[in-house]
């Protein structure tokens, strides 16, 4: 029987001619799967055609979109996940799910291998292996850029020679990955870090030195899931489209960072993450005003956490399903509104409300009916400043020795 080789395929040029550089390449059918998380463009059935006519013998495609936005969004809402303080894991998080489906289909189709088209300077040959290895131990993965010195200039030259259904002519500088939760563009132009991007790498996002009229919205949270805008119900997705389309005009998301990659080099990145950066700030409000202290504090540096695992590829890793754990539990009482108002590049959050709030307006207020006791101040200062003042007698002490 002949081998059989599952390609992650986007329908693009790279991918498209990788279904028979493998197969002259190794001799094996390759079989050809494309997932759709949101990423926007062609229909998946024409994407399938497409792996057809390029030499694919079987071609799996997957509408996953609720399932990304429900299994893998969501949970990156619930931990505020931010890389490095910035990043929303736009692409970390749709690899594990896009691995979830490779190891689907090569049980499908009986496949011994899982090809991928990322080079060896990014995460995601990372984040496609380690996942690949984790769901499917017993099988092999191989990176035609990587692995069978499959370059850009080789690949429009056997497009041509080939004459396969797909665009070789338009070269597009950058390099772009994109779907619902967000999009990250880069290089080219932008590998000097001195350069301001340009208007037309922008997509997701309007310029926000021009805006439309301020938006005003309300977002409805049941255990730390948007369930209405404006009182309309929303599942997790329509939550992301909707507000990718209204903080998207706003020109809110835009961010432009140098991030350590796992490889131990520093990238420049530009994204554009509109829906996911509005629910997130929304959602940390709601958090401010329902998690107990030390556990808010304590589920920061656990969101830091998981950010780095998901970004290096540990989706499906013991650690990361503990964390999980953790975050879950908090999100028990962050149920509530928020009001938000989206424009020229921002999202501001202008009230809260909610019935597990952690707020006592009587305790908190200043004026009449104050019933915070102000004279337990003085003792409760004197006890918690007792081991510092301790040590500083002691430092002072020995100093004037």
């Amino acid at each position: 029987m002949t081998d059989r080789i599952v390609l992650a395929y986007s329908g693009g040029l790279d991918t498209s001619v990788a279904i028979g550089w493998i197969g002259e390449a190794t001799g094996a059918e390759v079989i050809a799967v494309a997932v759709d998380v949101g990423q926007g463009g062609e229909s998946l059935e024409d994407i399938r055609q497409r792996a057809l006519a390029c030499g694919a013998v079987e071609a799996y495609v997957a509408d996953a979109r609720d399932e990304f936005a429900n299994e893998y969004a969501m949970p990156t809402l619930k931990a505020n996940a931010l890389y490095q303080g910035h990043y929303p894991l736009v692409s970390a998080i749709s690899r594990p799910v896009i691995v979830k489906h490779l190891v689907k289909a090569a049980r499908e189709f009986g496949a011994t291998t899982v090809a991928h088209g990322c080079t060896g300077k990014g995460n995601d040959q990372v984040r496609f292996e380690v996942g690949i290895q984790t769901l499917g131990p017993d099988l092999k993965c191989i990176a035609p850029v990587r692995d069978l010195a499959l370059t850009r200039d080789k690949a429009i030259a056997f497009a041509e020679a080939k004459g396969l259904p797909i665009e070789t002519t338009k070269k597009n500088p950058y390099s772009i990955d994109q779907n619902v939760w967000g999009r990250a563009v880069e290089t080219g132009y932008l590998e000097d870090i001195w350069n301001a991007p340009t208007k037309d790498i922008y997509d997701y996002t309007a310029t926000p030195e021009f805006p439309p009229a301020p938006d005003e919205l309300i977002i409805s949270f049941v255990q730390g899931v948007p369930v209405a805008i404006d009182g309309v119900p929303v599942t997790p997705l329509q939550a992301i489209q909707q507000l990718n389309r209204r903080a998207g005009a706003q020109g809110v998301g835009r961010i432009d960072v140098v991030e350590d990659r796992l490889v131990g080099i520093k990238s420049r990145e530009i994204y554009e993450a509109p829906g996911a950066m509005a629910l997130i700030t929304a959602h940390k409000h709601l958090e401010d005003i329902t998690i107990e202290r030390e556990q808010a504090r304590f589920k920061a540096t656990v969101g830091q956490r998981w950010s780095e695992l998901v970004y290096d590829g540990q989706w499906f890793s013991p650690l990361k399903r503990s964390l999980d754990a953790f975050i879950q539990d908090t999100q028990q009482h962050v149920s509530g509104d928020i009001r938000m108002t989206l424009h020229g590049g921002a999202a501001i959050v202008t009230g809260r409300r909610s019935e597990t709030s952690l707020y006592d307006f009587d305790l908190a207020t200043y004026d009449t009916g104050d019933k915070f006791d102000q004279s337990q101040a003085r003792g409760f200062i004197e006890l918690w400043g007792m081991s510092s003042k301790v040590a500083s007698t002691r430092d002072q002490r020995v100093a004037g020795k």
